[in-house]
């Protein structure tokens, strides 16, 4: 997949993100409990707020140009699990697995995406998308981490 532009980039990846928008609030709508609801719907939000964030940056170089990088913590959780697929009834340490493996997906594309394109307003985008996705994936591990260290005993 080639990108000729910043406007190509930012197309594909509000598309994915939409994606990501309808993953979980079709998780949602199924989720028996109370809080497995509440959770897919959390993720839903941050996902539009990828959104968000990627249409202000539609056409406005500044806002691309003023994104403050810093570094995100990659606790690597997810790298050792296998992928899986949602279950009605699914446990939560399997719902975060899920969640976390999403999100390692799209660090992963995002990166090798901007390894395949030219233009350097389209590398900073993806590069602002890896660094978006890497934040929700340490969300998540912490997240994960939290409800094993809760539920050990």
């Amino acid at each position: 997949m080639e990108f000729k532009s910043v406007e190509e980039v930012i197309d594909f990846a509000v598309g994915k993100e939409k994606e990501a928008v309808s993953f979980y609030l079709s998780l949602a709508k199924e989720a028996k409990q109370a809080s497995l609801k509440e959770t897919f719907e959390r993720f839903s939000k941050e996902e539009e707020k990828h959104v968000d964030l990627l249409s202000d940056m539609a056409g406005n170089q500044e806002k691309i140009d003023a994104y403050e990088f810093k570094e995100v913590t990659d606790l690597k959780i997810s790298d050792y699990m296998l992928d899986t697929e949602y279950k009605e009834g699914m446990p939560m340490s399997e719902i975060l697995k899920l969640a976390m493996k999403r999100e390692e997906k799209a660090v992963l594309l995002y990166t090798a995406l901007g390894g395949h394109t030219e233009d350097e307003g389209a590398k900073k985008v993806f590069k602002i998308l890896v660094q978006e996705e890497s934040k929700h994936k340490l969300a998540l591990e912490s997240m994960y981490d939290d409800y094993l260290a809760d539920h050990e005993n």
